[in-house]
């Protein structure tokens, strides 16, 4: 089991090597933005190949994180087109000059290809687990399944309010965006938790330690590279977004706060 969740990290490293000299080329480090959940599901299916008597529950696994990793990566491909660097890489260039090139090798796609491997965990249990699918595998796969819709159904909600001139400078409070300052992020965290519940569900405590996998996505897009990041400064940027984040929950959806009086 060790040799195969090597292959898996041995695929994620190749597969970030290949994209950062894609990025040399482009001078556009965002690019690993476009394969990062492509990584992911990729040693998913390295374990899933090379572990014997894989059963229905990772197949299930496999298909659930398939959809997800395609339909974000075409996503961030498409929204990012023509767009050049994102921001917050621009940041990261200008405060890693000089040498950043190469720098970026190891500050950015070796990074990011060791989270994918470790957010994989779950994949590398589930695929090995001895049990067959009972009612906890239905209860992660509603979880995960409940996920991708609610991630893609607030990316298209966004999506089409910026492809709306009339909105330019305004706050996007609709639609799923009304309940959550981030419905992407939070559908995106219950499909690891769903994931990780069917691999629990297979190996029992002895898998637990796949806990890693959603606490590990949990922490970055609450605390990392997610909402602290992109809430950092924008309601300087953009004063308005005070009252949203007043009104509004961060991360888990709820009622929309009333104004003090």
């Amino acid at each position: 089991m060790v040799s195969v969740a090597l292959v898996g990290l041995a695929l994620t490293a190749v597969l970030a090597a290949a994209t950062w000299l894609a990025s040399l080329a482009r001078d556009d480090v965002s690019l690993v933005d476009r394969v990062w959940s492509l990584l992911i599901v990729g040693a998913g299916w390295i374990y899933v190949a090379l572990l014997p008597a894989v059963g229905a529950r990772g197949l299930w696994m496999l298909a659930l994180a398939s959809v997800w990793a395609l339909r974000l990566s075409l996503f961030i491909t498409w929204r990012n087109w023509g767009h050049g660097e994102e921001r917050r890489y621009r940041e990261i260039r200008e405060r890693n000059q000089p040498g950043f090139r190469f720098k970026s090798l190891y500050l950015v796609f070796a990074l990011q290809a060791v989270l994918a491997w470790v957010v994989s965990a779950p994949f590398l249990v589930g695929a090995a687990a001895p049990r067959g699918l009972n009612v906890v595998d239905a209860i992660g796969i509603a979880i995960a399944a409940f996920g991708i819709v609610f991630e893609a159904v607030g990316d298209a909600q966004m999506a089409r309010f910026k492809a709306d001139p009339a909105h330019k400078g305004q706050v996007m409070d609709r639609g799923l965006w009304r309940y959550t300052r981030h419905p992407n992020y939070f559908g995106e965290t219950c499909v690891w938790w769903g994931l990780w519940l069917m691999a629990l569900a297979g190996a029992g405590w002895g898998g637990a330690w796949s806990v890693v996998s959603p606490l590990l996505m949990t922490v970055l897009l609450l605390k990392v590279s997610g909402v602290s990041l992109l809430e950092k400064d924008i309601a300087e940027r953009r004063p308005a977004y005070r009252d949203y984040i007043a009104r509004t929950r961060a991360f888990v959806p709820g009622p929309v706060r009333r104004k003090a009086e």
